[in-house]
């Protein structure tokens, strides 16, 4: 049976809401959580972007049950891969074990903010490896020391680390992620049901682990108002990872995405309140063999009435997946 699971997504709602959605989401039954680490929306009419490690802190101490994750943090330029594993272990040793660590190359839109320019994609997988090198050391224990082709660590250790740290799960997009994630992760990280990324995750040591994937869904009992919803906030999910990581702000996404329509938006984000539409949209990830699909509902002010529903009509309806 494939979890399924809730996003908090801070480019939508303000840290307090999100904090509320997620104790609602676990209250309606959902399986686990993740939450989007943004600096920027992707455009202005999402209008939010809270740093998503307070948020984290906040939900793990308001919830009891559910477990938390990122999808996905970069630990490679906002912010120095010690500096994540330090606030992984915190986030572990708070939520009581229920952590997971996602990473990922970043994006433009957001690592752009600290004035470092945006390497090329090949630079940014060599980072993010030595990045996952770092924080392991430093989840293992004792001081480390570090001096590699992109980070320097200069006696640093946790004086606050769970007796399990955080499983880490890397975001995969093609081959060399893939390669990098099958060697590397505890889990693997997707927003598209593609099998053959799970398959070449597999090929370099993956198989066996966990799969996690990510869908948009747009519920209102008006369609029109679910599509019009979708299309003004999500319209930019059209553009593909190899576009969308490139931009470097909401009006990039916006030119990139202006002759999106509401029907395109609609054929890939299911749309209203019928319950077989959305787990027709969850099922190609189940075929694919994702064993985790977390859904992000998109509207900060329609998230009450989606858990609502989910718990009384969708979550039931997913189990028999």
């Amino acid at each position: 049976m494939v979890q399924i699971g809730y996003t908090m997504m801070t480019e939508q709602a303000g840290p307090r809401d999100l904090v509320d959605h997620v104790v609602r989401a676990e209250q309606a039954g959902f399986d686990f959580s993740v939450v989007s680490d943004h600096y920027f929306p992707w455009l202005d009419s999402q209008g939010h972007a809270p740093y998503a490690w307070s948020v984290l802190g906040a939900a793990a101490w308001a919830t009891s049950r559910i477990p938390l994750m990122t999808y996905v943090t970069c630990p490679t330029m906002r912010y120095h891969p010690a500096v994540v594993a330090q606030k992984a272990a915190t986030v572990q040793l708070l939520s009581q074990g229920r952590f997971r660590l996602g990473l990922g190359s970043g994006e433009n839109l957001n690592e752009h903010v600290v004035g470092g320019g945006w390497p090329p994609v090949d630079v940014r997988h060599e980072m993010l490896e030595e990045a996952v090198e770092v924080i392991r050391a430093l989840f293992a224990g004792g001081y480390v020391n570090h001096h590699g082709t992109h980070f320097d660590v200069e006696s640093a250790k946790l004086w606050d680390l769970p007796d399990q740290p955080p499983p880490i799960g890397i975001a995969v997009s093609g081959e060399q992620s893939c390669s990098l994630a099958g060697r590397l992760a505890d889990l693997v990280i997707a927003t598209e049901p593609k099998g053959s990324l799970l398959e070449s995750f597999d090929r370099h040591g993956g198989a066996g682990k966990p799969r996690v994937g990510q869908l948009p869904v747009s519920y209102d009992p008006d369609r029109g108002a679910a599509v019009a919803r979708a299309h003004d906030q999500f319209r930019w999910f059209a553009g593909g990872w190899k576009v969308n990581s490139e931009l470097p702000g909401t009006a990039g996404f916006a030119a990139a995405s202006q002759f999106v329509r509401p029907e395109d938006v609609a054929g890939t984000i299911p749309c209203g309140d019928d319950v077989e539409a959305f787990v027709e949209a969850v099922r190609p990830y189940a075929e694919a063999g994702f064993t985790e699909v977390a859904l992000v509902q998109v509207g900060g002010d329609a998230q009450y009435p989606f858990l609502d529903w989910a718990e009384k009509s969708l979550l039931p309806a997913l189990r028999e997946l």
